[in-house]
């Protein structure tokens, strides 16, 4: 029995001893798994926040010139306006008429006193034949009342002789001087008329004349408005079918640049200082140009002065209503009233997000793979370099590229420029 018991014993598991021994093991292999994934997640993370850093590109700013080390000729502003012509004007008639002729077409040059069209002028015409009859008419009735006049002159003269003697009574006297006094009037009366006459002579010839419409300067036709056949008008007459002008007339030698400047920088122009301008149809040309003047009153609703730019040469490319693009220029070391530089560094423009209508702006300076947030003050553009007087120093790199995806203390990836 006590064998029994012992071999029963024996075959007994113990159930307490086996977990005991398993569970280390299991809990080793959990968290190797958890250790695992957490590191494959975490470089997951890291690889996907790298791929979605924004791209720049580093650029180092470098010291610019200052006083007399400046040269001539660099950019202390730039602005955008348009090519007009300070002398233009529509050529019309100075009458009402049917056009008859026209001479002119678009591009056509034409000097002051040519003929641009003619009205038709057969009305003007009748009405000048019949001024010179009645001018003749009148001529007649001033050369008969004269003679009358004339033949009673001696009449007159013997009775005041015989009234004297007594021949006449004074009654007779008096009808012989009514009758002079009366032809004299005549005479008087026949010239105010011939001087009427002639007057409406002169108009109606001036009625012709003016059928005959003539360019009121040189220059170039630019717009044609009227075709023969249409009823013209300087005023209009008669609504929509009538035309107001015949054609546009623009004097080339006076195109200039109108610019808007604003409030912030008008300071920086002056008149006479050199300039360069650029035509949005020739971005390689540059101008010679200079300021002509700065209109003295501001537009309150831009907050911009007006500027009128001159050409230093002519040139056939340079048409009216072109886009262009100006660069006011410094004047050389030393001159007077030269707009120069304040010492600072130059960036490229791409680097600096401007503020609008002022003379500051920002720009995000690198320390490693992170930017630094920076308000700056502006100076002088010269092409595609921006100079930067004060926030930035010798030596700083900043960004460049799409500076609207950057924020202070952001992270970026830095690319070499090519």
């Amino acid at each position: 029995m006590t064998d029994k018991s012992e071999l029963l014993r024996q075959l007994r598991i113990e159930r307490d001893e086996r977990p005991a021994q398993a569970a280390p093991s299991r809990r080793w292999w959990w968290v190797a798994g958890l250790l695992g994934l957490l590191i494959a997640l975490g470089l997951g993370a890291l690889l996907f926040l790298h791929a979605a850093l924004p791209t720049v590109q580093a650029a180092v700013a470098k010291p610019a010139a200052t006083g007399a080390g400046m040269e001539a000729g660099t950019s202390v502003l730039d602005a955008s306006g348009y090519v007009v012509a300070r002398r233009q004007a529509t050529v019309s008639a100075k009458i009402t008429g049917k056009l008859a002729q026209l001479f002119i077409e678009e591009g056509v040059h034409v000097k002051e006193g040519d003929v641009v069209a003619k009205l038709d002028d057969r009305n003007a015409t009748a009405a000048l034949l019949q001024a010179k009859a009645a001018v003749t008419q009148a001529e007649s009735t001033l050369l008969q009342a004269k003679a009358a006049a004339a033949d009673i002159a001696p009449i007159y003269a013997r009775d005041r002789k015989m009234a004297a003697a007594g021949v006449i009574s004074a009654t007779a006297l008096d009808q012989s001087k009514a009758n002079y006094d009366g032809k004299q009037t005549d005479v008087a009366v026949a010239q105010g008329n011939l001087a009427v006459r002639r007057a409406a002579l002169e108009i109606a010839q001036r009625d012709l004349d003016d059928t005959i419409v003539r360019a009121p300067f040189t220059g170039v036709v630019t717009t044609k408005n009227a075709q023969p056949g249409e009823i013209v008008s300087p005023l209009s007459a008669g609504g929509g079918f009538t035309r107001s002008g015949i054609c546009t007339l623009v004097d080339m030698d006076s195109l200039e640049v109108e610019v808007d400047v604003s409030e912030n920088f008008i300071s920086r122009v002056k008149a006479g200082e050199p300039a360069t301008l650029k035509l949005n149809a020739y971005p390689d040309w540059s101008i010679p140009a200079y300021v002509i003047a700065v209109v003295p009153t501001a537009d309150r609703s831009k907050a911009t002065v007006k500027v009128r730019v001159g050409f230093k040469s002519r040139d056939p490319r340079i048409l009216p209503e072109m886009g262009a693009r100006v660069s006011f220029l410094s004047r050389p070391a030393g001159g007077n009233g030269g707009s120069a530089n304040a010492a600072g560094v130059t960036l490229p423009f791409a680097a600096v997000q401007a503020n609008a209508g002022s003379a500051t702006g920002i720009v995000y300076v690198l320390h490693d793979d992170t930017v630094e947030r920076r308000e700056v003050k502006l100076g002088a553009r010269n092409g595609d370099e921006q100079t930067v007087i004060a926030g930035v120093s010798p030596g700083d790199r900043v960004a460049v590229g799409d500076l609207t995806k950057l924020a202070d203390g952001a992270h970026v990836k830095v690319a070499d420029r090519s």
